[in-house]
């Protein structure tokens, strides 16, 4: 970046470190930040989406449905979170590649189980081997994605049927009484108000996506603990710039970036909940309402 990093063998001290820590590893190392940060920021929305379908679903009087909405948050909930994310990717990609080979290879006469390897036509490889580098970023970014809203949807759905469920039933009562349909009182009454008892545990899960997201380095996606270990480990004179063992130091920045996501996300969290408790029939409105 700097003219004067043309020989790093030369540099000594401020130049040093000035060089080291603008090479392109280390802007794709910057860069993994902003990844994890964009993956919860999409993680959020879709794991809400399924959450909500799942609670609307386990409170269903159809049966099939409500026993699909609390067997998806039974499932997701009994089975240890690093499963769903080997098993969830690995299951969607092969079972694309799988769709793909039947449409575009029909002619293929080859089992797709080979013993152990699962072997499909180049052509229904996802992505294709000759796609650019950022499209097979892009497409491990996205299983991963779907792997943590399905996980965290399940535990949504559980916080927000506890929520609705905590609404005052005379509310709905009411409602009911004023001739509203069942449709009209859930999206009237009981969904507006039901917020505010779910935030303390989507709170939690938000809490918990931000500590789940080391877990990308190993779906594979090259992520800030990846570049973290591949930079900080030992490098010897047949680097440009050569260092000892640092991945201490890597892993403390580590800490610290985690550390201050979280006390943003609590103060950030802490606001809204306030505003959320603003009138609302529960302890913290009538807090609220006794300090006014």
């Amino acid at each position: 970046m700097f003219e004067f990093c043309s020989d790093p063998k030369s540099l000594e001290g401020l130049r040093w470190f000035a060089c080291y820590f603008t090479t392109g590893k280390h802007l794709l190392f910057y860069q993994s930040f902003l990844v994890v940060i964009a993956l919860m920021l999409v993680t959020v929305p879709c794991a809400l989406a399924m959450g909500f379908a799942g609670a609307l679903a386990a409170r269903s009087h159809v049966a099939p449905l409500r026993w699909i909405g609390k067997g998806y948050s039974a499932l997701a909930r009994g089975v240890p979170d690093i499963a769903f994310f080997l098993f969830v990717p690995l299951a969607l990609d092969q079972g694309l590649e799988w769709l793909r080979h039947k449409t575009k290879c029909p002619d293929w006469d080859l089992p797709v189980r080979q013993g152990n390897d699962f072997v499909v036509c180049a052509q229904a490889k996802l992505p294709l081997s000759s796609a650019p580098q950022w499209q097979h970023e892009l497409y491990g970014v996205s299983l991963a994605v779907i792997a943590f809203a399905f996980v965290f949807g399940a535990f949504a759905a559980f916080v927000l049927s506890g929520a609705m469920n905590a609404v005052p039933k005379a509310q709905l009562e009411t409602g009911e009484a004023y001739g509203m349909t069942r449709r009209q009182i859930t999206w009237r009454i009981l969904i507006p108000q039901m917020w505010v008892y779910a935030l303390p545990g989507l709170s939690n899960l938000w809490m918990i996506l931000i500590k789940a997201t080391p877990l990308l380095f190993i779906l594979g996606v090259e992520d800030i603990v990846y570049w973290a270990r591949e930079m900080g480990g030992t490098k010897t004179q047949a680097y440009d710039y050569p260092h000892g063992d640092w991945r201490l130091w890597y892993f403390l920045g580590l800490l610290v970036f985690y550390l201050s996501l979280t006390k943003v996300s609590e103060v950030f969290l802490a606001r809204l909940s306030r505003r959320l408790s603003h009138g609302q029939a529960t302890m913290a409105g009538e807090e609220m309402r006794r300090a006014a």
